[in-house]
């Protein structure tokens, strides 16, 4: 077949492929187009899921009559003055207009400021009418209708309508987090009105978008490095959600889904959060637009920076310090949903039989015999012991490396017996307002701790929070210093790509200090040596594979550590306060402060929440008292 050149009509719907993929994606670059154009207020209409009609209004500067051909010619902006050096707007390729008008039925009004009359063009399938006057007080309304009409192959690929406004709801809230001062309203065919008015600040529009509820269990996020800010929320570790639709980076104000930054997110709360669970962030990078490339691909939803590793390493280091900071926090969720169960459970409880059991003397009821009466009571004072009773961890670590049996249960004591609740006597009992998590009043079932503090109460999960205790001593033991390794026999040559035995050559000094030593052998091999000794017998093929292809894609080499901290975890789940085991007053007390003073000791090892604090004023709704 000989080669011919290509219409542009054949070439714009081939441009189209990759600047709209589906309604939310005319969506994106029509709402991007008016807030470069200074819009204040912007409306986007939509019909059948995006599918049948478009409609975006904005207030903003318009287009004047002599430039309403070039807006739907390919390649023709005003947003380039600077070069691709210096992009500082959403837009800037002049692909959008053209690529949607050649597969939808496109028609374009526009006021410019400062002019007397409005004019319209219409787009039909590539086909373009105009300019001719039109009636408009202000800016620009752009329409869609029948998109993909003229390529049925891309139409049946699009999913329901429901699906389709959902994927347009959520591209309008990112761009409104980006753009607090803009008020964005998106209605559809049934008349309902999302609005999200303009804020009077970053942590208002946080609120509109996100919600309060996230405000309120979510710390605050401030960080530099060189050039480079972060900044913005970042919700609690036991603050999750099941995927990560509530994610959401923005660079330099431009949404952005780049997985390199999703990763370095996952890296932050890493320790902290279960595996199949997904953080709810709200960051904001902002550095010089010379340090990050945003034409890498049409659709501008992923970036490429200069120093990768900066980046990353400020997003890790940052929400790791501010979750360190933020203390002993328990998210709100778990208290709605204790509050939630007792209120539906409240109707279901049935009150015992009452019987008439005579008058006593004065007219009252004789009470009934108990097992109290009887010497036979179900609870048990505990026997004060020395103030300065603390809960002994076990040594991790020695200067000879790591023993795994250093963790000794006998190094946390005891007492034995069944697990029936344990009540304290007011002689025993500390001042509930001198501590965070309060002063231990109860231990129920053998495993959870009631403490009583000045504004409510809180119940600890004693293993779940001895485990993160013993867990972040191990961490501490382990990265404090380089790690133990164990010299192989035999070295281990695992075959790599040229490029991945030189990623893992260029890192073999940070890998020597994990314990992890290896050199090339040959332009596509590495040799083992040499592996962290609190691995044991581990796979080395698979180990040295996950780290090369780590490198390639993210820059980083977490996978060695991913591991040591897996072992480490393990250990501390294994040598803690086990469930079942009662324990005095004097160590539950220990256990608390020890609480307050380990970084991240608000969830355990496997991101479970090891407290939860139930507020005063919660009890008392519960009772009816307000």
């Amino acid at each position: 077949m000989p080669i011919v050149q290509l219409d542009e009509h054949l070439i714009d719907q081939i441009a189209a492929g990759e600047v709209v993929e589906r309604p939310a994606s005319v969506v994106k670059e029509l709402v991007e187009n008016a807030i470069d154009a200074g819009a204040t207020r912007i409306e986007i209409a939509t019909a059948g899921g995006g599918k049948t009609l478009l409609r975006v209004t904005d207030d903003g500067c318009g287009i004047p009559e002599g430039e309403l051909l070039l807006a739907v010619r390919r390649h023709c902006t005003s947003k380039l003055s600077g070069g691709l050096e210096e992009i500082a707007t959403l837009g800037f390729r002049g692909e959008a207009l053209p690529s949607i008008g050649s597969v939808a039925r496109l028609s374009l009004r526009s006021r410019a400021a400062g002019a007397g009359e409005a004019f319209e063009i219409a787009v039909d399938h590539g086909h373009c009418d105009g300019p001719r006057p039109t009636a408009l007080s202000r800016g620009t309304v752009v329409e869609v209708r029948d998109l993909f009409h003229s390529v049925p192959a891309r139409l049946k690929f699009l999913k329901s309508e429901r699906a389709e406004s959902s994927a347009i709801t959520d591209v309008v809230r990112r761009l409104a987090l980006a753009e607090p001062e803009v008020r964005f309203e998106i209605s559809g065919p049934d008349r309902t009105a999302t609005v999200f008015e303009a804020a009077r600040d970053m942590a208002e529009r946080i609120a509109q978008v996100v919600g309060g509820d996230f405000t309120g269990n979510a710390v605050a996020i401030d960080a530099a490095r060189e050039d480079i800010r972060l900044s913005g929320l970042a919700g609690l570790p036991t603050y999750s959600r099941g995927n990560s639709l509530q994610q959401f980076l923005f660079v330099n104000g431009r949404p952005v889904r780049d997985k390199m930054l999703v990763s370095a997110l996952r890296g932050g709360y890493a320790d902290v959060m279960a595996k199949d669970r997904h953080p709810v962030a709200v960051l904001f990078i902002t550095l010089d637009p010379a340090l990050v490339d945003v034409n890498v691909h049409p659709a501008k939803a992923d970036v490429r920076f200069r120093d990768p590793g900066l980046v990353r390493g400020l997003i890790v280091g940052a929400l790791r310090q501010a979750f360190a900071e933020a203390g002993l926090r328990s998210s709100s969720e778990g208290t709605a949903g204790i509050l939630a169960r007792m209120r539906a459970k409240a109707g279901e409880v049935t009150p015992a039989p009452r019987r008439f059991e005579g008058f006593a003397p004065g007219g009252f009821a004789a009470p009934r015999q108990t097992p109290f009466d009887a010497g036979a009571s179900p609870y048990r004072p505990l026997a004060p012991r020395s103030e300065t009773a603390t809960l002994e961890r076990g040594t991790a670590a020695s200067d000879a490396g790591f023993r795994p049996n250093g963790l000794d249960e006998d190094a946390v004591t005891y007492e034995a017996g069944a697990a029936s609740p344990v009540i304290a006597t007011s002689g025993e009992t500390q001042p509930a307002e001198d501590f965070p998590l309060g002063a231990a009043r109860a231990q129920l079932h053998g495993n959870y701790i009631v403490a009583e503090t000045d504004k409510g109460l809180v119940i600890v999960d004693q293993h779940a929070a001895h485990e993160r205790l013993v867990y972040e001593a191990l961490k501490e033991a382990l990265h404090g210093k380089a790690l133990a390794s164990q010299m192989l026999l035999i070295p281990e040559i695992v075959d790599l790509s040229a490029d991945d035995a030189e990623r893992l050559a260029e890192n073999a000094a940070d890998l020597a200090a994990l314990g992890l030593h290896l050199e090339r052998f040959g332009p596509a091999a590495i040799a083992v040596r040499e592996t962290p000794a609190i691995l044991g017998q581990t796979d080395i093929q698979k180990l040295v594979r996950d780290l090369a292809d780590e490198l390639a894609e993210f820059g980083t080499k977490d996978s060695v550590k991913s591991r040591i901290d897996h072992v480490a975890a393990t250990i501390a789940c294994h040598g803690s306060v086990r469930s079942g085991r009662v324990l005095k007053l004097d160590e539950m007390n220990a256990l608390l402060r020890e609480m307050e003073r380990t970084p991240s000791a608000s969830q355990c090892n496997h991101g479970r929440p090891t407290f939860i604090e139930l507020g005063l004023a919660d009890i008392e709704k519960l009772f009816g008292r307000r």
